[in-house]
């Protein structure tokens, strides 16, 4: 689907679908979502350029998602999505500078867009003052949507805590598969903090990379007003990264927590195990001798020789359990 911004006199015109070349180049912002073979060769054509495909916008390479074709800059990035509905990805998503229009290149929809585009919207004049200042807005309501999601990791992250260790303090006696499905919930959710803050950090290094090279075309790719922004988006994504470097070390923490907590749930029910086979061993000693029935054993004939033989067996099974708890093994 392709969707054509373009502001004339303070107005603001949206337009979806295909659209003449004389109007794709007045426009200040195209954003291409899934684009149809005919929505791309009208952009290339409109801007005698060529539009990377999907396969080459997964690329990892630097020199294959960040380079100059004459006047246009291709910038590509890896993008976190799929926050709200907590299934998170990365889609690729190319940002193309081309003199007086942004073209946008996706196969998924951040949030980040659909708020940018609303607010464009609502105040076209500030937003969609140039290709540029789209394309920096634009990293800025990224950032800032990072920014959110970082702080509600962060708060998932203190509530996975403060349960984990609550689980901890817990009594012993509480169902085993009460305290497993407690534990089992606590290590999701670690495991989507760690999910979302890897494709967060993702998202902040592409930017990064993007920032970096568009502040080394400035001079050509920047208008002055607007340079400003970029010093201000590489502060806000530096600081952003060394908190969720910080996110991450502290999940890794908790993880080893929750891990050790698990370990010595288990090591309680291996000692349990144990003890109680060690304990069985005596009376199984006993039970063994008298069922030889050697005709020597002078026990064999007594009155009272069956309980004789229960009641050491019931006294060599206390006196282990007695020993073990006065040492503090159980």
């Amino acid at each position: 689907m392709m969707t054509t911004y373009t502001l004339a006199e303070g107005c603001l015109s949206v337009e979806e679908g295909v659209r003449p070349q004389e109007a794709l180049r007045s426009a200040v912002w195209i954003d291409l979502l899934a684009p149809t073979r005919a929505e791309v060769s009208a952009v290339e054509a409109a801007f005698a350029l060529e539009i990377p495909t999907r396969e080459e916008m997964q690329e990892i390479e630097s020199s294959s998602r960040l380079y100059r074709e004459d006047d246009a800059l291709f910038l590509t990035a890896n993008f976190l999505h799929g926050a709200e509905e907590g299934d998170y990805g990365s889609t690729p998503i190319t940002f193309v500078l081309a003199g007086s229009a942004l073209i946008t290149v996706r196969y998924a929809t951040p949030k980040a867009f659909t708020t940018f585009a609303a607010r464009a919207r609502r105040t076209p004049g500030a937003l969609l003052s140039s290709a540029d200042a789209v394309m920096l807005h634009l990293f800025e309501q990224v950032v800032d949507r990072l920014a959110d999601i970082l702080e509600k990791i962060g708060a998932d992250m203190d509530r996975a805590s403060q349960s984990a260790f609550r689980i901890a303090r817990g009594s012993q006696k509480k169902k085993a598969n009460v305290r497993d499905a407690d534990l089992k919930a606590v290590l999701i959710a670690l495991g989507q903090v760690g999910e979302v803050t890897s494709r967060a950090n993702e998202t902040l290094l592409g930017l990064t990379r993007i920032l970096t090279f568009v502040g080394a075309e400035k001079a050509t790719a920047v208008r002055k007003e607007n340079q400003g922004l970029i010093k201000i988006l590489v502060r806000d994504v530096r600081s952003l990264v060394e908190h969720a470097g910080f996110l991450s070390a502290k999940a890794n923490f908790l993880l080893d927590a929750v891990l050790g907590i698990i370990n010595i749930d288990q090591n309680g029910i291996i000692k349990t195990f144990t003890v109680a086979s060690v304990a069985l061993m005596p009376p199984t000693l006993v039970a063994s001798i008298y069922g030889m029935n050697f005709d020597s054993m002078p026990e064999l004939h007594l009155s009272f020789g069956y309980p004789l033989a229960l009641g050491l067996m019931i006294c060599s099974a206390v006196l282990p359990i007695v020993y073990f708890k006065r040492k503090g093994w159980l």
